[in-house]
C-alpha cells in the first residue's frame, strides 16, 4: 500500500489506465495540480478531494491507506444491524485516527466504521481562515451528509442560504446540493461527519467501465467535464 495520499491517488489513476491530463480535463482543473498532488507538493482541497475519489472511484478507506474491504452491496445497513455484515472493531482509539490533511488548514481523521461500511464516519477540523474550497466555488457530490459541531463557528453555504453553525448546532443534507464550509472565525471549528452513499457512488464509478475519448479499446477514461461528474450524481 503506498505510503502516502498522493501516492494512493496515482496507484488509483494508473490502476485505471488514465492519463493525468485527461482526469485533469473530465475535473476541470490543471494536469499541473493533478501531478503536485500526487508527488506530495501540495494538498488538495476538499473540493478537489471529493472530485478525485468520485472520478477514480477510490474510497476513503483506500485514501488513508486502509484496505478498501467489502463492496458496499457486501455491507448494508440492515445486514450491519444484524450482525451479519463485516466484523466491526470495538474500540479506535484516537490516536489510532488515520489523518488526511488537505489545502487551507482543512484536517479530516477517520473514525472508526468498519472496512467497507455504508458510511464515511469523519472528525473534521477547519482552522481559522480554512474553507472546503480555495476558489470559494460551491462543491457538490455522492451522498447524504450528517453532522455535529463540537466546538468553534463553522459557516454553510448551501443553495442560496448561509448558516451560521455554532456548538450544538447539527445539519443535514442531499450532498448534491452545491455547498461550501468556511471558518471566518479566530479558532478552529472541529465536528463529527457521517456522508451516506458516496462509498457505494465511488464503488460503480470503480466498476463502470469507460471508452477512452480517443475510441481505442482497454483504456479507461471518465466523464467529459466536471458537469457531467456532477449530473452523473444528480442520477443516484
Amino acid at each position: 500500500m503506498p505510503d502516502s495520499l498522493g501516492e494512493r491517488l496515482r496507484e488509483a489513476r494508473t490502476k485505471r489506465g488514465l492519463s493525468l491530463r485527461s482526469v485533469a480535463q473530465s475535473l476541470g482543473v490543471s494536469a499541473s495540480l493533478i501531478s503536485q498532488v500526487e508527488i506530495g507538493k501540495t494538498q488538495p482541497s476538499v473540493q478537489t478531494l471529493y472530485a478525485l475519489a468520485s472520478h477514480l472511484g477510490v474510497s476513503l478507506d483506500e485514501l488513508v491507506g486502509l484496505p478498501a474491504g467489502p463492496s458496499p452491496e457486501d455491507a448494508k445497513a440492515p445486514e450491519m444491524f444484524g450482525h451479519s455484515g463485516p466484523a466491526l472493531p470495538d474500540v479506535q482509539r484516537g490516536a489510532e485516527n488515520p489523518v488526511i490533511e488537505m489545502e487551507n488548514g482543512v484536517r479530516w481523521e477517520r473514525l472508526a466504521v468498519g472496512a467497507g461500511g455504508p458510511v464515511d464516519a469523519l472528525l473534521v477540523t477547519y482552522e481559522p481562515g480554512a474553507a472546503s474550497s480555495v476558489e470559494g466555488k460551491l462543491m457538490r457530490h455522492a451522498g447524504v451528509e450528517y453532522a455535529y459541531l463540537l466546538e468553534g463557528e463553522l459557516t454553510l453555504h448551501i443553495d442560496f442560504d448561509t448558516h451560521v453553525l455554532q456548538p450544538g448546532d447539527s445539519l443535514q443534507f442531499d450532498s448534491v446540493r452545491p455547498h461550501l464550509y468556511s471558518n471566518t472565525g479566530s479558532v478552529p471549528a472541529k465536528g463529527v461527519w457521517f456522508v451516506f452513499g458516496r462509498r457505494q457512488h465511488n464503488q460503480s464509478m470503480r466498476d463502470a467501465p469507460v471508452v477512452s475519448s480517443a475510441g481505442g479499446s482497454g483504456s479507461l477514461s471518465g466523464p467529459g467535464s466536471a458537469v457531467d461528474v456532477l449530473r452523473a450524481m444528480d442520477g443516484l
